[in-house]
C-alpha cells in the first residue's frame, strides 16, 4: 500500500514510515522553539503592561507544520522530500502568530524580541509598509532561538506573523473565502476584498490614534492629582 499526499504524488509505504519517524525527531525540538518564542513575548507584554499600563498583545497562537503539509511545500519548491531538506529550507515548520491591538504595538514587539541578544535575525518581510497584491498585511519575521534538549543547545528557526487584531480578521475571512471557493476568485471579488482592506486598515489607525488621545487626557488627569498635596490644597 503507498501513501499518497494531497499533491497527488506517491511515495512507498516503507518511505513514508521513515520519513514520518524523522518528522517525529525534530516535532518536539520545534515545539520546544515555540514554547520559547512564546514565553518571551508573554514576559515582554506582562512587563510592558506593568510599565505603561497597556497590554501589546491581544493573543499568541502556533502551530508546527503537519507532515502533510511539509511535503507538499518541499514538492511545490521542486526539492526532493526528505526531513533534512526539510530542516535546510523551510523556515516555517514551526509558526506562531502575534495578534495585537494596535499597529505601533507590531513593530514595538518585533523590536523587543530582537534585542535579546539570543534571538537571531534570519528574514523579515514588512507586509504593513508594503502589502501583497490582495491586500494581505502583516510583518513576517524568522528567527532563530535557542532550545536546550539532552544533546545540547540547538538554534531552531521559528516564523512569527506579528499583525493587528483588524489585519487578522480580515486574513482569517480571506483565507475562507478563497479556500471554499471552487473556481479562482473572479476579479470584482479580488478587488473588493482589497478594497476592504484598505477599510480595515485605515479603521486600525484611527482606533491607535483614539487610543493615543484617550492615554495622553489620562496622563493629564494623573500629573494633577499628583501635585494635589494629602490635605487637599494645592
Amino acid at each position: 500500500m503507498s501513501e499518497q499526499s494531497r499533491s497527488g504524488r506517491w511515495m512507498d509505504e516503507s518511505a513514508f514510515e521513515e520519513l514520518r519517524f524523522d518528522y517525529m525527531q525534530i516535532r518536539g525540538v520545534y515545539q520546544a522553539a515555540i514554547r520559547e518564542i512564546d514565553a518571551r513575548l508573554k514576559t515582554l507584554d506582562s512587563e510592558f503592561s506593568y510599565r505603561h499600563r497597556h497590554n501589546p498583545i491581544h493573543h499568541i497562537e502556533s502551530r508546527v507544520k503537519s507532515l502533510p503539509s511539509i511535503v507538499k511545500k518541499l514538492r511545490s519548491l521542486g526539492i526532493p522530500v526528505s526531513i533534512i531538506n526539510a530542516k535546510k529550507n523551510l523556515h516555517d515548520i514551526a509558526g506562531v502568530r502575534v495578534v495585537c491591538r494596535y499597529v505601533d504595538d507590531i513593530y514595538r514587539i518585533a523590536n523587543l524580541l530582537l534585542s535579546q541578544d539570543d534571538v537571531l535575525l534570519i528574514q523579515e518581510k514588512d507586509y504593513i509598509k508594503n502589502p501583497k497584491e490582495n491586500g494581505y498585511r502583516s510583518l513576517h519575521i524568522v528567527v532563530d532561538v535557542p532550545v536546550y534538549m539532552i544533546e545540547g543547545r540547538l538554534f531552531t528557526p521559528v516564523e512569527i506573523q506579528i499583525r493587528t487584531v483588524a489585519m487578522d480578521f480580515w486574513a482569517t475571512l480571506e483565507h475562507g473565502i478563497r479556500y471554499k471557493a471552487s473556481e479562482e476568485v473572479p476579479d470584482s471579488i479580488v478587488h473588493e476584498l482589497r478594497e476592504c482592506a484598505d477599510v480595515i486598515t485605515d479603521t486600525d489607525y484611527r482606533m491607535q490614534r483614539i487610543f493615543k488621545a484617550l492615554q495622553m487626557v489620562h496622563d493629564r488627569e494623573e500629573e494633577e492629582e499628583a501635585e494635589i498635596e494629602p490635605d487637599g490644597r494645592p
